[in-house]
C-alpha cells in the first residue's frame, strides 16, 4: 500500500533533503530510488496521533543539524539519523527509539548506505533515549542538541512545544502528567550541561534552562 502523504508546505525541500543525505551517506540519491523511502518516513511523521513528534519536528532539527554540521564527523548520516529518530512513536511505549533504529537497519542497506554507516544511523537513533553523548562523540552532540534546540525558543515557541507534549499525553490524566512531566524537567535541568555542541552550549543552553524552569514552577505551583 503507497504511503498516504500529507499536504505539509516543506514536502518537496523534505524530499529533497533526504535524497541529498542518502547521497552523501554513499547511498542512491537517484529519485525513483530513495523518494519512496522518504514518503514512506514522511507518512510515519504525519500519523495523526502525532502533536509534536510531527513533520515540523523533523524539519526543525534537520535545519539546526545545517547550523551544527561543522562539528559533526559524519553529518550526512547525522541528518538520515534525523529521520528516522522518531519514526516509530506511539507516546504510551518505551521502546520507540529501539524500533525507529531497527527501521533504519533494515532501509538503509536497500538504499546502499554501507554497514559502517547503517551502524552508526542506528547507534545515533539509540542515543535519543537519553541524549546523553560522550565527549569526542561529534555525530551523537549535533543529532542531541538539534533534537533539544526547541527547549531554548522563545516563550511563545516554548508554550506551543510544551502544549504538543500535553497534547501527545491527553490519554494520561492532568495530575500524573504534570508530577511525570515535572520529573522530566527536574532530571534535565540537573544535568551539568544539556547542550554538547560549543554552538549549543553558547547559545541554547541558558534560555532552555530558564524555560525548562518556568516550566517546572508552573507545574509544581
Amino acid at each position: 500500500m503507497a504511503p498516504v502523504l500529507s499536504p505539509h508546505p516543506a514536502r518537496p525541500e523534505l524530499r529533497d533533503r533526504w535524497s541529498a543525505a542518502v547521497a552523501a551517506a554513499g547511498g542512491t540519491g537517484e529519485t525513483a530510488m530513495s523518494l519512496p523511502y522518504a514518503d514512506a518516513l514522511l507518512a510515519r511523521w504525519a500519523e495523526p496521533r502525532r502533536r509534536y513528534h510531527t513533520t515540523d519536528h523533523l524539519l526543525a532539527v534537520l535545519r539546526h543539524i545545517d547550523v551544527l554540521e561543522e562539528y559533526a564527523a559524519e553529518p550526512a548520516l547525522v541528518r538520515l539519523a534525523a529521520w528516522f529518530h522518531d519514526a516509530v512513536y506511539q507516546p504510551d511505549r518505551s521502546e520507540n527509539e529501539e524500533r525507529s533504529a531497527r527501521l533504519a537497519e533494515r532501509a538503509l542497506p536497500e538504499l546502499g548506505v554501507d554497514a559502517a554507516g547503517t551502524r552508526e544511523v542506528a547507534r545515533l537513533v539509540r542515543l535519543t533515549v537519553t541524549h546523553d553523548a560522550a565527549d569526542g562523540d561529534g555525530n551523537g552532540a549535533v543529532l542531541c542538541d538539534a533534537d533539544l534546540a526547541v527547549l531554548a525558543g522563545g516563550p511563545e515557541a516554548y508554550a506551543a512545544y510544551a502544549g504538543a507534549v500535553r497534547e501527545e499525553y491527553g490519554f494520561v490524566p492532568d495530575g500524573a502528567f504534570r508530577a511525570g512531566r515535572a520529573d522530566v524537567l527536574r532530571q534535565l535541568l540537573a544535568l551539568p550541561r544539556l547542550f554538547r555542541t560549543p554552538y549549543g552550549t553558547r547559545v541554547w543552553e541558558a534560555d532552555a534552562r530558564r524555560n525548562m524552569a518556568a516550566e517546572l514552577a508552573r507545574l509544581t505551583g
